[in-house]
């Protein structure tokens, strides 16, 4: 079948335009909430599009606001953060020339110098004693312009999570107190602004599950959260459709629908990760005829082999990045009892929790608390006779990764 609409192939990529596909519903909440003043917090698993959806918004409202894309996930502390706010800040002339009497100490003079020069001068004058007061010093001067701000905050979480954790992973008592004046400040001025710069928190892992663990969780209480999901089936196929007319692919009655039945739970990059590989396929065979045998052979081959492998393993560092390393270990083995034996049931739960005692820890507590995560971030979902994986393609990659050496919770021999 073939669409009348056109699709190029951006997984991997930030998409805007043409290339943004059918996420307008979620847009106009986004648009209208901004609008109104609101300060949001984007809540999506790993690969729905998050990063697009900011940088599309951006482009659309850029008439009515100053749009400021800050990614802070190469940022290791605090004023790390404030450095990659005021280079942002650098490419709006008139905004800099205010905003550039913060940093006078710094920098000693300004006339020629390059970005990248720029930023290591400004790293060299940040430290963790003036970053607060600069950072409040540059907001002050953003929410006196004449068209209203918005800062898009990409991969906050990742920065909290550094900022919190010791190099072993364990929340300190100092990355706790780090942690909360970093999130505490922004929560401070995007009240201080109101209606005059709106703040949007995103990342690639969950913002509430990283705080939840250091009870910060009321930083964020004034941020209004806005829930990406997977695509629905009709967006879906219409997204493989509109593929296969740009690249001129001609796809067997039903082969969209078999993409889509094989994923599970239609995360958009996955989608688009699914047919490259289906293009691929037919580009090396000479052929642009698509069957449904040629999806079910790239599904098993590519999607989950060894290139589906390098995509999927994210799932596991992600935990990594979030549980400390005794949670994570259970976590790990909670999943491969939902993706091996097909459910993780209540009965499973009770087991973990007698072979993972977690010492000085509340097991059932910490149990809750992984499986919050775990919800939270995408993974499994709750049914009545227990949780199941959310995505099939991420259940069998963590079926083959684990099945072989894993053995059902139940079945283990008791530990003395």
């Amino acid at each position: 079948m073939m669409s009348s609409r056109k699709l190029r192939m951006g997984q991997g990529k930030v998409v805007t335009g043409q290339s943004f596909w059918n996420r307008e519903a979620e847009m106009k909440l986004f648009v209208d909430r901004i609008d109104e003043g609101a300060h949001q917090l984007l809540v999506a698993q790993r690969r729905m599009g998050k990063t697009s959806l900011m940088a599309e918004a951006a482009d659309r409202l850029q008439d009515r606001y100053i749009c400021l894309f800050v990614d802070v996930q190469k940022c290791y502390s605090e004023p790390d953060a404030i450095v990659e706010l005021s280079l942002k800040v650098h490419s709006h002339a008139g905004l800099w020339d205010k905003a550039k009497r913060t940093f006078s100490n710094i920098l000693d003079r300004l006339e020629g110098v390059q970005i990248g020069e720029l930023g290591v001068t400004l790293r060299s004058g940040l430290n963790a004693g003036n970053w607060k007061a600069k950072g409040d010093q540059l907001l002050e001067i953003l929410s006196a312009s004449a068209k209203p701000v918005i800062i898009l905050f990409d991969e906050v979480p990742i920065l909290v999570n550094r900022l919190l954790k010791s190099e072993a992973g364990k929340i300190t008592p100092e990355g706790r107190n780090r942690a909360d004046a970093f999130m505490s400040w922004l929560r401070q001025n995007s009240i201080q602004h109101q209606n005059k710069i709106r703040l949007v928190l995103s990342g690639s892992i969950g913002l509430a599950p990283v705080l939840h663990q250091a009870r910060l969780s009321a930083t964020i209480n004034n941020f209004t959260p806005l829930e990406i999901g997977g695509w629905d089936k009709k967006t879906a196929t219409g997204c493989i459709n509109a593929l296969a007319t740009q690249y001129g692919l001609e796809l067997d009655e039903g082969v969209p629908e078999r993409m889509i039945e094989k994923l599970g739970y239609s995360i958009p990059h996955h989608v688009q990760m699914f047919f490259s590989y289906v293009h691929e396929r037919c580009t090396k065979r000479e052929t642009q005829q698509c069957t449904l045998e040629d999806a079910d052979e790239v599904y098993e081959t590519k999607m989950l082999g060894v290139r589906g492998h390098i995509e999927l393993a994210h799932y596991e560092e992600r935990l990594e990045q979030v549980l400390d390393p005794e949670a994570c270990t259970l976590a790990f083995d909670m999943l491969a009892e939902a993706a091996v034996v097909g459910r993780l049931t209540s009965e499973a739960l009770l087991a973990f929790q007698k072979e993972y005692p977690l010492e000085g820890r509340d097991a059932g507590k910490e149990q809750k608390n992984i499986l919050w995560v775990l919800e939270h971030d995408g993974y499994l979902q709750k049914e009545d006779q227990g949780y199941v994986f959310v995505s099939k393609l991420l259940r069998n990659w963590w079926k083959n990764r684990y099945q072989q050496s894993y053995r059902a919770v139940q079945e283990r021999e008791p530990q003395k």
